[in-house]
């Protein structure tokens, strides 16, 4: 078994830094402005995601480390847990809120969700690593599928949660699409 943890720091401007920490070696860091926790670079947050899933052999401590990214998402505020954003055919709770990214050259979306559901919530986390900070053009070309596959989560989800996986890849994929008409 792995001990996975987090790391709480301030930087040398203030922000204040979390870090999940596997064994010996940083997960994702997080730092923590007026909105809440925001990743680092979407490339930079996806491919640390990868590169401990690839550090982690037992499913089980798969499952905790995605547990743990899970819990380091933002809560959404209680009016933004509405119908509009609850995401249709997960049998979890799960919403996923969508709006414009400040200051973007190309037209983007930044993306927030939450489950009630610990392991869907971290698959929010991992889905919102892969697409927040991408243009909407980057997202609606991305395979997200082959993404998460590759990090071998399809064949160890049950299938409600690969579903509800299904269901919130639509919604983005969707809500890029509206951006972009």
């Amino acid at each position: 078994m792995v001990r996975i943890s987090a790391v709480i720091h301030v930087g040398a401007n203030g922000t204040v830094v979390e870090t999940i920490v596997i064994g010996r070696k940083h997960a994702v860091n997080y730092a923590k402005g007026n909105d809440g926790p925001v990743m680092t670079t979407p490339t930079a947050a996806f491919a640390a995601i990868e590169s401990d899933f690839e550090l982690l052999d037992d499913w089980e401590d798969r499952y905790r480390y995605v547990i743990e990214l899970g819990r380091r998402l933002a809560p959404l505020p209680d009016g933004e847990k509405s119908e509009a954003n609850k995401v249709r055919g997960c049998a979890s709770q799960v919403w996923i809120t969508s709006r414009p990214a400040p200051d973007g050259r190309e037209p983007a979306l930044e993306f927030a969700g939450q489950s009630d559901s610990h392991i869907v919530q971290g698959l929010i986390a991992i889905l919102l690593a892969l697409v927040n900070g991408r243009s909407a053009r980057e997202v609606a070309a991305m395979d997200i599928h082959a993404r998460f596959a590759a990090l071998g989560l399809k064949e160890h989800l049950t299938p409600q949660r690969s579903n509800g996986l299904v269901s919130m890849v639509e919604r983005i994929k969707s809500d890029v699409a509206h951006l972009a008409s």
